[in-house]
């Protein structure tokens, strides 16, 4: 008696003729038997249903607007249960699919397989593979970060380069600005109309693969099987260790999340996905851009096209074979040239040559300065992505979105942005470990004393920034007064280097108390326990006392000014040094009498003097206090404001789901 299952078996078989169709699969004839070789094939299907399941469940959670697309992908990364396996997995099976398309048209091309009466299915096979590249392209734009925004800025400009192309990019962008229209453009594509002819292209390839078959040929030494069993396990092997590769991947390094998209803040570490960094390098070799991105790729893409043609002349195929190696080849080292072109600065960073005046030391010092221009972008970036996972932890993500929200209002991360834009031109901000944001390069042809730079600003209004200045070996360096007409001045010649340089021991204490004084000017709020504990000691009194003395003995008051000691004269008062009022007016107005006058002063140009008209300044009003805001640290206490929500209540427990915050303010500045 026949159970239930079999009957159903019976009846789906009598409707649709399922085990005829599933014998014909199984058992069809492989010439030569099976091989490894044939495994891409499949692997390349298996790679783009996993795609398109895991795109399904990415496509349930993803916002497509310019306003929440990051907001949607960083709830699907950080917060929903297993959002990050699911995005990691999407993302890792996209760039294999990408590594087994020349895999197996390399395959393809070697086994004769591109040849009469396969042509066709040829073709299809290279209309699928500009498709795959597509959606790698299309994809990388969607979660709207600042990679993926400004590379695809890069990528779609290139498209105005042909004859109507300008036409071809607007059309793709959805205008003439980058935003909005053009995030949903992209997602549209991505998510719709690619999957869809990709389905429909494969479907005709698989169609011509069964009326043609494989190209092997029987031999007594490789006899014919069946595709089962042999290939069957080894084409579920190949699919296996796919699957097994995109989750470790995505466990070991989940898919990267950059700070939001911002289009006024270019970001230097724009680059493509690894896999079209031989295109981005290709256009390095070409002076114009038309040929690099236009010429050379389509010339590469006819001759794919061209192959079958080929093949019929004599040696034809032995040229395809040897061409399609070499371009194999090509790629990957223009790939590899890339990489080593973004690390220069690591390998070759020390190995200067030694004529300055060479083309070699030329050559070395461009590419030297573009790594560290690319690296220093990605540390700041790393940094804005970290500051704003904490702020994302203690506020919540505002309705305005994180950009408006929670970005736009922190000086961790507005800081170094206007820095790097308007004060990185003479400045640097770097660390003791060098870490941090360059300053000006040396100009051509420097003549060793023409001022073009500044003093490093990092751990302005700390201790050790007065010390630098109050160091006899350090004043005149670089880091100082090295760079700027104030190295043969006053300052530097006339007191710290005569007067200061040969204190005993207790002369240096005494130096470092008076820098301890002039710090607690600046009253710096990560400083205040450092400050109580000087004050408790007596050493904060005595810095005090002595900075005074100094002032009354006229050491000092011929230029400054400190409370009720001296005068205004050609050098900031030392009144409240540092501390916020006295920052914020030194960089709208350096040349205020409270500062230096029009001779005292050394370039710095006036950011905001026009109170009266503030759109005649070069800052605004919220940018300055950004700035003023990060140069002091005010707001580096987030990990304590962090342990003490931890410790006591969560202040977004009522967060929702999607990550909104309904009681976060939209004005984050004033929540700090």
């Amino acid at each position: 008696m026949k159970t239930i299952f079999a009957k159903l078996s019976d009846w789906l078989d009598d409707r649709t003729g399922i085990r005829a169709l599933a014998h014909e699969g199984m058992y069809e004839n492989i010439p030569g038997g099976s091989r490894w070789i044939y495994i891409t094939g499949s692997m390349l299907v298996f790679a783009f249903v996993t795609q398109a399941i895991t795109g399904i469940f990415l496509w349930m959670c993803y916002s497509p607007g310019s306003q929440n697309a990051w907001e949607s992908v960083y709830h699907i990364t950080y917060e929903m249960q297993g959002g990050f396996l699911l995005r990691g997995v999407h993302h890792y099976m996209a760039q294999f699919m990408v590594v087994l398309l020349p895999l197996h048209l390399v395959q393809v091309v070697v086994c004769r397989a591109y040849v009469a009466p396969r042509e066709i299915n040829y073709w299809l096979g290279l209309v699928l593979m500009l498709l795959v590249l597509g959606l790698g392209l299309t994809g990388y734009l969607l979660p709207w970060d600042q990679k993926g925004y400004w590379a695809t800025k890069v990528a779609t400009e290139l498209m105005a380069l042909p004859p109507g192309g300008e036409q071809m990019q607007k059309l793709a962008v959805g205008g003439s600005q980058y935003g909005h229209s053009t995030l949903t453009r992209f997602f549209a594509m991505h998510a719709g109309v690619l999957p869809a002819l990709l389905v429909i292209v494969l479907g005709l390839h698989l169609a011509m693969f069964r009326k043609h078959g494989i190209t092997a040929k029987s031999s007594p030494k490789r006899p014919d099987e069946y595709f089962w069993p042999k290939q069957v396990f080894k084409d579920a092997v190949g699919c296996l260790l796919l699957l097994v590769a995109a989750l470790g991947l995505a466990i070991w390094r989940e898919a990267e999340l950059g700070p939001p998209a911002e289009p006024t803040e270019s970001y230097g570490a724009a680059r493509p996905e690894w896999y079209f960094l031989f295109l981005f390098q290709l256009l390095k070799k070409f002076k114009s851009e038309f040929v690099g991105a236009i010429v050379v790729p389509s010339l590469v893409m006819a001759f794919l096209f061209a192959l079958p043609l080929i093949a019929k002349i004599r040696f034809g195929h032995l040229v395809n074979v040897v061409v399609m190696l070499v371009l194999v080849m090509g790629a990957g080292y223009l790939t590899y040239e890339a990489i080593e072109h973004d690390n220069y600065d690591h390998r070759y960073g020390k190995l200067a040559p030694a004529d300055p005046n060479s083309p070699e030391y030329a050559l070395w010092k461009e590419r030297v300065d573009a790594a560290e221009k690319f690296h220093g972008a990605q540390a700041q970036a790393h940094h804005e992505s970290e500051r704003l996972h904490e702020l994302i932890k203690y506020y919540g993500i505002p309705r305005a979105g994180a950009a408006v929200g929670l970005v736009q209002n922190d000086p961790e991360i507005q800081g170094p942005r206007i820095f790097n834009r308007s004060c990185a031109s003479c400045h640097s901000y770097l660390d003791e470990n060098g870490e941090g944001i360059r300053g000006p390069s040396e100009p051509e042809a420097w003549d060793g004393e023409t001022p073009y730079g500044g003093p490093n600003l990092y751990g302005f209004g700390t201790p050790n920034w007065f010390m630098r200045f109050l160091d006899p070996n350090k004043i005149v360096s670089d880091q100082v007064f090295g760079l700027t007409k104030h190295k043969t001045g006053m300052m530097a010649a006339d007191f710290v280097e005569s007067e200061l340089a040969n204190l005993d021991d207790q002369g240096q204490k005494t130096l470092a108390q008076i820098a301890e004084a002039l710090s607690a000017e600046a009253n710096l709020v990560w400083r205040q326990d450092a400050i109580a504990q000087a004050r408790a000691s007596g050493d904060l009194a005595k810095g005090q006392a002595a900075l005074e003395i100094a002032i009354d003995s006229q050491a000092c008051t011929d230029c400054h000014k400190f409370h009720d000691l001296g005068d205004l004269g050609s050098a900031p008062d030392l009144t409240d040094y540092g501390s916020y009022d006295w920052l914020y007016g030194f960089i709208a107005n350096p040349m205020h009498e409270r500062f230096y006058n029009e001779d005292g002063n050394d370039r710095m140009p006036a950011f905001a003097e026009h109170e009266d008209n503030p759109s005649l300044n070069l800052l605004s009003e919220h940018d300055l206090d950004m700035l003023v805001r990060w140069l002091r640290g005010d707001d580096r206490d987030l990990e304590l404001k962090l342990q003490q929500a931890n410790a006591t209540a969560a202040p977004n427990a009522d967060q929702d789901a999607g990550g909104q915050d309904d009681d976060a303010p939209d004005d984050t500045q004033d929540a700090q």
